[in-house]
């Protein structure tokens, strides 16, 4: 089979589609053969093999494993049918594999990988020996088989522990790797390796420490005290010379790579000990922040030597996702140093370190602030990659200008870094020297740009917290300012213009009254400069001055800003536009702080049409649609707001512009040109007067009743839907006098061809999730007389599209079909649901399927109006007593194991929540009590309110401020959010004063009925005393 096997291989590489399809379709039919998992192994062992065979061998095998080896995995497709026999010599092989000290460390990568998915469902209890073989290879391993053990060991300790398993083994584990990390006799590679090892082993103790805080407080403690010195002493070691070129691939001890992997490994290890465990090093703050900050010092001149003044490769990680370049070594240290600045020991020697040269000298850069802005100016530096980037595309520099972007580098993070020192006199240290760059003789651009980029990060903090910013420094500022605003060099040149913007618009800086002048200034620059970086620095400048001038003047700025945007828009190639995500955001933020000076001035110069161009060139953006539905919004609501001419006036300029959107996105398929197009439409109608202009209907409708009759585009199919529906709730008269000239159907014909359509099952949820709203609008505007007949098929076919829907917000938009006619014909709904008959798994009378969805959903529903129509509307249902409603089982309780252990996503899936099953009038009670507020409890706090880290009583003097940043990828945040995931407190679910006080009058008269005392004793305990709750409330 081996020959074969390697056959099949070999195909999947060919560039001929069809082959790679037969070979791969092959290998899945070798799945339920035990000799094929040994086949690829041995295929990925032999050396002998091409490396591309021997990836694709355990490519192949991974798939297998994640497809076939045990139903708790995730990809996991159908019953395992590999032996136990030929399983267990799977994991032999694998292990001996990765753990062979093969040359290749592509190989050894992906064997690890795959034993470590098989570790997470078969570790310990089908694999006892995986981890005492892996600890006793540690010691006696040569180099290269030691690599092969650690990364196994790696992804075990990340993917396949739980705390249990961890628990049981985690004092050798962490020994063994301590021994390999400060062993100065092994590779530095290898060392990093083990530390890495040792950072991941803090997820798992966090979510130890919540069952058994005093053992982990222990076991931690002894830990860091042995490494942190270790820590320390790595920190302080030198980097070597700056490598040329050639010697870049050097690993051997001593070398560049090396050192900077290992130091990068410590600082991270350091930072998240200092993030999920603060305590453990506080009697080391002031020493680590001390090597931190020198390290920074130290690292600052090879950092511009290595990447702003030559234009080496960074952000460079090897096969074991090692960082290894000296910028993510920059990039860890600033991080930590931001979280070593909340520290309150190190905020308190800092000041002490200040207060006497505030009290002798003033301050000055000679100060430690004048120190740290001196850092960040080196590090905020414009590095030759990027400047090739931005020269080449705009949009990148603007990513970058927003934050808006993926690529994390130490210019970024010294932005947050800034945002934990504005306490302290950064203005005045960075004004000593910025005055030293720009006078101080001669110094590049790079750096007068970099010291104008640290300014604006520390205006944005200041004027974020309202902070006062000291006018005399303001006006110092201005001559850098206008001095980078002349520049040759062009990304000085857009600093200037960038920070003039955010200087002289802070009220407190004084500078209001050169508002005018600095945005004429930037208005002529736009037309004049050659340069894009400038052009658009310029245009998104604007935006903070159309905020900051008074309304009169700022529409006498509105024309000569949508003639700049024009005229820019008509100098670019607008096929690149749709790749230009940034630039068109920026563009379109801008013309919309123009437009909203006085949105009625839009019909008097071609604002909306450059909108619609940048829509159209936009329409694929969430954010651009949403930043173009904004400005149109308030073009329309102001409109309106003037009058019916007004309105239509803007009607006959804007609709053939969008009814032509939607003919050309018929055309080309291109949906979301078509649902650009509707949404601008909604928002025409919604903000309408009533009634809306003669013809407007009988010219969208027809578009509207094509697309959603041929289009399969969730988003497209809502937004059509809630077009309609305004259409009814502003003007449902024209609505039904409209017939369609293709069909000859009227328009309440056309209608509910429309709703049977998007309730039919064709359509999925996420289409059809705006059918209820539209559903409920023809029903009260057409009424019973008119709909006649229809209007009991119309509800037959919503309870039984109810039955199979799935998605939350569908849910609710059907069920408060039913909740708006319970209003005020309670017993005339249930008598009809009643003789609905549903089809299907989760059939029965349309009675039994609407009430379980009704019931089992209530609490998720979202929005006051319908809350407040649901409530109601229960409460009313409720008072019928109806016996039928007793019969009929629903979902009740959630039943709680006996473990206080957090449930990850993989245990919830072996053993997934079971529910007990209760009569309806005890759910609808439950339901209703669920609604009311207590009064004795505590507003809902913030997630991070839980984190460890402020459990203890030793913990909580030390760090003033809590992680501003939430790790997703931490395992016991995951873990943390999916335990909060079902809890009421932590949705958006609320209950306004009005109805809260409705429910309370509701409950009191409830209370006194028999029927009431019977529920009652099915009610829980915190149910009982939110019960009693309300009554101690309205008693005081």
């Amino acid at each position: 089979m081996e020959q074969q096997v390697l056959e099949l291989l070999a195909a999947t590489l060919e560039s001929a589609p069809e082959t790679r399809t037969n070979a791969e379709r092959h290998l899945e039919q070798l799945y339920t053969n035990d000799a094929f998992p040994i086949s690829l192994i041995s295929i990925a062992s032999h050396g002998s093999v091409e490396l591309p065979l021997r990836q694709a061998a355990l490519l192949v095998l991974k798939t297998f494993v994640l497809r076939t080896w045990s139903p708790s995995l995730d990809e996991y497709q159908g019953a395992a049918t590999t032996s136990d026999a030929t399983k267990d010599q799977v994991r032999q092989s694998l292990l001996a594999l990765a753990t062979s000290g093969d040359q290749e460390h592509k190989v050894v990568s992906a064997s690890s990988y795959v034993v470590s998915k098989i570790a997470s469902v078969d570790f310990p209890d089908q694999w006892p020996s995986l981890l005492p073989t892996l600890l006793q290879l540690i010691p006696r391993s040569h180099e290269n088989q030691l690599h092969g053990v650690l990364v196994v060991l790696g992804n075990l300790v990340e993917d396949g522990f739980d705390e249990e398993q961890f628990g049981k083994s985690a004092v050798e584990l962490v020994k063994c790797i301590y021994d390999i990390a400060t062993d100065e006799g092994k590779k530095l590679t290898s060392r990093a390796l083990a530390i890495s090892i040792f950072r991941a082993c803090f997820d798992t103790m966090e979510l130890m420490y919540q069952t058994d805080k005093a053992s982990v407080r222990q076991f931690m403690q002894e830990a860091s005290d042995a490494w942190t010195p270790f820590f320390v002493n790595v920190l302080k070691i030198p980097l070597p010379q700056v490598p040329r070129e050639e010697q870049e691939d050097d690993l051997g001890a001593g070398s560049w790579r090396g050192i900077v992997a290992l130091k990068t490994q410590v600082v991270k290890a350091l930072d998240k000990i200092h993030r999920l465990f603060p305590h453990l090093l506080s009697q080391h703050t002031l020493s680590l922040f001390s090597t931190v900050w020198e390290s920074l010092q130290a690292h600052v001149g090879p950092y511009v030597s290595l990447y702003v003044t030559d234009n080496q490769q960074g952000r460079l990680e090897d096969a074991d996702r090692l960082p290894y370049t000296l910028d993510f070594l920059v990039i860890e240290e600033l991080d930590y140093l931001q979280t070593l600045f909340g520290s309150v020991t190190v905020k308190r020697e800092l000041d002490a370190q200040l207060a006497p040269e505030k009290s002798v000298n003033g301050v000055s850069e000679g100060t430690w602030v004048g120190q740290v802005m001196a850092i960040l100016v080196g590090y905020s530096q414009i590095t030759q990659e990027d400047e090739g980037l931005w020269d080449f595309d705009v949009n990148v520099f603007l990513s970058e200008e927003t934050s808006e972007t993926a690529n994390y580098s130490p210019r970024n993070a010294c932005t947050g870094l800034v945002q934990k020192l504005t306490k302290w006199p950064v203005l005045e240290s960075l004004l000593g020297y910025t005055k030293k760059i720009y006078r101080g003789g001669p110094s590049n651009a790079r750096i007068k740009e970099a010291a104008l980029f640290v300014l604006k990060q520390i205006l944005d903090e200041l004027d974020s917290c309202s902070a006062e910013v000291n006018p005399n420094f303001a006006r110092a500022y201005l001559e850098y300012i206008g001095l980078a605003m002349n520049d040759d060099d062009e990304f000085l040149r857009a600093r200037g213009y960038i920070v003039a913007a955010k200087l002289t618009t802070i009220s407190s800086a004084g500078l209001l009254d050169i508002v005018p002048e600095y945005a004429q200034q930037t208005l002529n620059t736009i037309g004049r400069d050659e340069s894009d970086v400038v052009k658009v620095s310029c245009i998104r400048s604007l935006q903070e001055y159309l905020k900051t001038l008074p309304s009169s003047r700022a529409r006498e700025f509105q024309v000569q800003t949508v003639a700049a945007i024009s005229n820019f828009l008509s100098s670019q190639d607008l096929s690149e536009l749709k790749e230009s995500e940034d630039l068109l955001d920026t563009l379109v933020e801008t013309l919309r702080d123009a437009i909203m000076a006085d949105p009625s001035l839009c019909l008097e110069h071609p604002a909306l049409d450059v909108l619609f161009t940048m829509a159209s060139y936009g329409a694929s953006s969430f954010q651009t649609t949403m930043l173009v539905n904004e400005a149109f919004e308030s073009i329309t609501s102001s409109m309106a707001a003037k009058g019916p001419d007004a309105y239509s006036q803007l009607c006959a300029k804007v609709l053939p512009t969008l009814t032509g959107a939607l003919d050309v996105g018929d055309m080309t398929s291109e949906n979301a040109l078509s649902d650009m197009a509707v949404s601008l439409l909604s928002s025409l109608a919604e903000h309408g007067p009533q009634p809306l202009p003669t013809n407007f209907v009988a010219t969208v409708m027809p578009k509207l009743y094509r697309l959603l009759f041929s289009s399969n585009d969730f988003s497209l199919n809502q937004s059509a839907t809630v077009t309609i529906r305004h259409l009814l709730s502003r003007d449902a008269e024209q609505v039904f006098a409209w017939q369609d000239p293709a069909t000859g159907k009227g328009g309440l014909e056309i209608v509910l061809l429309i709703i049977d359509r998007l309730l039919g099952p064709d359509v999925d949820d996420a289409s059809a999730a705006e059918v209820g709203g539209l559903a409920v609008e023809l029903v009260e505007k057409a009424g019973a007389e008119r709909l006649g007949p229809y209007l009991m098929q119309l509800l037959r076919i919503v309870a039984v599209r109810l039955s199979t829907a799935e998605h939350a917000s569908f849910i609710q938009n059907l069920v408060l079909v039913f909740a708006r006619l319970a209003l005020t014909n309670a017993k005339e709904v249930l008598d009809f649901l009643a003789q609905v008959h549903v089809e299907g798994g989760a059939g029965g009378t349309g009675l039994e399927v609407v009430l379980r969805k009704w019931l089992e959903n209530s609490v998720h529903f979202s929005g006051y109006d319908a809350i407040r129509q649901n409530i109601i509307a229960l409460t009313n249902i409720y008072k019928l007593h109806d016996e039928r409603l007793a019969h009929i089982q629903v979902q009740g309780d959630l039943v709680m194991d006996n473990s206080s252990r957090v449930k990850t996503r993989s245990q919830s899936k072996r053993t997934p929540d079971r529910y007990s099953i209760i009569p309806v009038p005890l759910k609808l009670t439950k339901v209703l009590i669920s609604e009311l507020s207590n009064p004795l409890s505590p507003s809902t706090p913030g997630l991070m309110q839980n984190r460890l880290s402020g459990d203890s009583d030793d913990e909580d003097g030390e760090w003033e401020d809590e992680p501003d940043i939430v790790d997703l990828g931490n395992p016991a945040t995951t873990a943390e959010l999916m335990a909060y995931a079902d809890e009421s407190k932590w949705n958006l679910h609320q209950v306004d004063d009005d109805t809260q006080s409705y429910l309370v009058e509701f409950f009191k008269q409830a209370s006194t009925e028999p029927d009431f005392q019977t529920l009652y004793q099915g009610l829980t305990d915190e149910e009982r005393e939110k019960l009693h709750s309300m009554d101690k409330q309205a008693i005081q």
